[in-house]
C-alpha cells in the first residue's frame, strides 16, 4: 500500500469516527432534552448503585433522560476507546457500540462495565496481542456487567468487599471471555451473530451455580416503563431517517449496491462495512431502525428502555450481518411462535424476544426465509426457559438462547439438505 492509500484510508476512518460521535452526542442531547440537569445527575448515580439484573429498565429507575444519556455516554466511551486504540471502524464495532449503547438503557452503566474492558485489555497483555483486535470482545463482554452490580451492591456485603469482589470478578470475566468466544463460535457453527451472549450465558451459568451453591439466590426481575413517550418516538424516528438519508447521500448507485446487500447469502456474521461500505451500512442500519420501530408501535407495546435497547442493537448489526430481507422472516417466526402461544406481542418481554431473535438471521440467509420463520417460532417458544440458568446476569439471553437453536437447527438442516442433495 503506497502512501496516497494509507492516507485514503486514513481520512476514511476519521469520517467513520467522526459519525459514531455525532450518533452517540445526538442520544445524549435528547437525554439531556428530556430530562432536567438534576434528574439526570440523580438518576445516574441511582443507575450506577442498581444491581441491574435483567430486565432493570432504567427508564422505571431514573427516567428516560438519564437512561438516554447513560447509554449516549458509554456509546461515547465506547467509540474513545476504539479509536484511542486504533481499532478500524469495522462492522463489529459498530454492531459492538450501538450494543453497549443499547443495553445501556437496561443494565450497563460507567461503573459496572469498566473491570470487564480491564479484563480484555490484561488479557490482551498477556498475549502480548494488539487490543484493537479484542475491542469489540471487550465492549460485547459487557453483557456480564449485572455481575459487577450485583456483587457490588446487590447482596449485602460489606461495601468495600463487595465493590472489590465485583471489580475482581469482572476483571476475571475480562480475562476469560476471548478464549471462550472462539472456542464456543463452533458450537453454533457461526449461525448465532450473537456469539459472545452465548459465551457470557455459559459463564453466567457458572457463576450462578457457584452463586446457588453458596446458599445465595435471586429472581430474575421484570421492571419496566409501561408507557411510549411521543419526544422520543419522534426522535427515533428521525434518528434512524438521518442515518438512511446520510447512506442515500454518499452511495454511490445507492438502491442498486442496497440490492445487491439484501440478495447476499449470509452464512454467519459478515462485515457490511467491508462488503458494501460504510455508507451503505448506514443506510441499512436506518432501514433496519424504522422497520424495527414500526413493528414495536404497530403490536402496541411500550417504546421502553428494554425495546428501544432492542431496537439499537439490531440497528448495531445492520453493519455486521442484519439486513431486512434475512431479519423479517425470523421476526416473523418469533411473532408467530407467540401467537401459538397465546402470548400478548404488546409486552415487553415478546417484543424484546423479536427483536432479538433476529441473532439468526444467518440461518435465513443461507437455508432460506423457511429456515427463518422456523428458527424464530423455536427461539420464541425456548427463551422463556434459558434464564433461570444465569440468574439474569447475562444481558444477552437472546444470544445463549439463539446458540442452542442454531446449534440443533442447523445441524438438522444440514443433514436434511445433504439427503435431499443425495
Amino acid at each position: 500500500m503506497n502512501k496516497a492509500d494509507i492516507k485514503v484510508n486514513v481520512l476514511k476512518e476519521k469520517y467513520r469516527y467522526r459519525i459514531m460521535y455525532l450518533y452517540s452526542v445526538l442520544v445524549i442531547f435528547a437525554g439531556l432534552f428530556l430530562g432536567s440537569f438534576r434528574e439526570i445527575i440523580d438518576g445516574i448515580l441511582k443507575i450506577i448503585v442498581s444491581p441491574s439484573i435483567l430486565i432493570t429498565d432504567y427508564f422505571v429507575l431514573c427516567g428516560i433522560g438519564a437512561s438516554l444519556v447513560n447509554s449516549g455516554t458509554l456509546m461515547l466511551l465506547s467509540t474513545l476507546i476504539a479509536q484511542i486504540s486504533k481499532a478500524r471502524m469495522s462492522g463489529s464495532l459498530i454492531a459492538a457500540i450501538f450494543t453497549v449503547g443499547g443495553f445501556a438503557l437496561f443494565g450497563k452503566n460507567i461503573y459496572n462495565v469498566i473491570s470487564i474492558v480491564l479484563g480484555v485489555y490484561l488479557y490482551s497483555l498477556i498475549r502480548k496481542e494488539n487490543f484493537s483486535k479484542l475491542i469489540t470482545v471487550a465492549l460485547f463482554g459487557t453483557s456480564l456487567a449485572p455481575v459487577v452490580n450485583q456483587l457490588s451492591f446487590g447482596m449485602n456485603l460489606n461495601p468495600l468487599i463487595g465493590i472489590a469482589l465485583g471489580n475482581i470478578v469482572g476483571i476475571f470475566i475480562g480475562l476469560v471471555l476471548a478464549p471462550l468466544a472462539a472456542s464456543f463460535v463452533k458450537f453454533h457453527q457461526g449461525f448465532n451473530l450473537y456469539n459472545i451472549g452465548f459465551t457470557t450465558g455459559i459463564v453466567g451459568m457458572f457463576l450462578m451455580s457457584l452463586f446457588r451453591s453458596t446458599g445465595y439466590n435471586h429472581e430474575i426481575v421484570s421492571n419496566v416503563y409501561l408507557k411510549t413517550d411521543i419526544t422520543l418516538t419522534v426522535f427515533l424516528i428521525f434518528y434512524f431517517i438521518s442515518m438512511s438519508v446520510f447512506g442515500i447521500i454518499f452511495v454511490k448507485n445507492n438502491f442498486s449496491n442496497y440490492s445487491k446487500l439484501l440478495n447476499t447469502k449470509i452464512k454467519d456474521a459478515t462485515d457490511f462495512v467491508e462488503l458494501g461500505g460504510f455508507s451503505l451500512v448506514l443506510l441499512n442500519m436506518g432501514v433496519l431502525g424504522i422497520i424495527s420501530t414500526i413493528i414495536v408501535l404497530i403490536f402496541k407495546a411500550p417504546l421502553n428502555g428494554p425495546l428501544v435497547g432492542g431496537i439499537f442493537t439490531v440497528v448495531g448489526f445492520g453493519a455486521f450481518g442484519k439486513h431486512p430481507k434475512n431479519a423479517l422472516p425470523v421476526m416473523a417466526g418469533a411473532i408467530l411462535g407467540f401467537l401459538f402461544m397465546g402470548v400478548s406481542l404488546g409486552t415487553t418481554g415478546a417484543m424484546l424476544t423479536v427483536l432479538f431473535s433476529t441473532t439468526l438471521v444467518p440461518i435465513a440467509g443461507h437455508y432460506g426465509n423457511l429456515a427463518g420463520i422456523i428458527a424464530g417460532l423455536i427461539h420464541a417458544s425456548l427463551i422463556s426457559n434459558t434464564g433461570y440458568l444465569h440468574g439474569g446476569m447475562n444481558l444477552y439471553n437472546n444470544g445463549f438462547t439463539g446458540g442452542f437453536v442454531a446449534a440443533v437447527l442447523v445441524l438438522l438442516l444440514q443433514t436434511y439438505k445433504k439427503q435431499h442433495t443425495d
